[in-house]
């Protein structure tokens, strides 16, 4: 379940996650030190007198748990950056909360009596109609929205006078001299709230499942 998210409560999930981070991290890098040089001191202790473990090969030895050593300390540092980021994104996106998003579907959800929806086209078209349909796919209404160019256009139907049981949804026709030209559904929806899981950032939507925050296309 997802919650909003303040400044404070993300500021305190950061600290304390990457103080956890960096006090597990150097657990584990000491451990590994300390592992080292314990079988290096073994290895001295135990070797032939006539046969000494020869410069080349300590050197060696030293020169790999070094390489261990920066390699962990480079994890734990992009670690740390990752979940600082995270939560950055959280606090910037709280400022979504109250505003409506466009995602790629094509649901319909009415607002004050009116269903807002987008489309992206690839393409110029000299025909673009929407069907709004259903829940069970018969046709309630067509808006013709005429001849338009590649880009994005937002489109109202006036959804008052519907009666339907569940959303309905919309289906977009789009044609040039008599071959379809491809588009993308975007609906639009309300935030109501912004988190995060191990996932990344999420956002809840008023009446809908939460999606990725790469998910939305526009704010509005």
């Amino acid at each position: 379940m997802l919650t909003s998210t303040t400044s404070s409560t993300a500021t305190s999930a950061t600290a304390t996650a990457s103080s956890t981070a960096s006090s597990a991290g150097s657990a584990s890098l000491n451990a590994s030190q300390d592992r080292f040089l314990k079988l290096l001191v073994a290895q001295l202790n135990n070797q032939d007198p006539m046969n000494p473990m020869d410069n080349a090969q300590m050197t060696s030895q030293m020169a790999q748990i070094n390489t261990v050593t920066g390699i962990q300390q480079v994890n734990d540092t992009l670690k740390s950056m990752a979940e600082q980021f995270t939560a950055m994104q959280v606090l910037q996106g709280s400022s979504m909360v109250g505003h409506d998003v466009l995602i790629e579907g094509n649901t319909l959800t009415a607002k004050n009596g009116v269903a807002s929806g987008a489309i992206d086209m690839a393409g110029r078209a000299e025909s673009v109609k929407i069907d709004i349909l259903s829940p069970g796919g018969q046709v309630v209404q067509t808006i013709n929205l005429g001849a338009l160019d590649a880009g994005r256009f937002n489109f109202d139907w006036d959804a008052s006078s519907y009666q339907g049981v569940g959303d309905p949804s919309f289906k977009v026709t789009a044609t040039l001299g008599g071959k379809t030209i491809d588009s993308t559904s975007m609906t639009r929806a309300s935030v109501v709230s912004v988190g995060s899981d191990n996932t990344g950032m999420k956002v809840q939507l008023q009446g809908r499942a939460a999606v990725a925050y790469s998910s939305v296309k526009a704010i509005l």
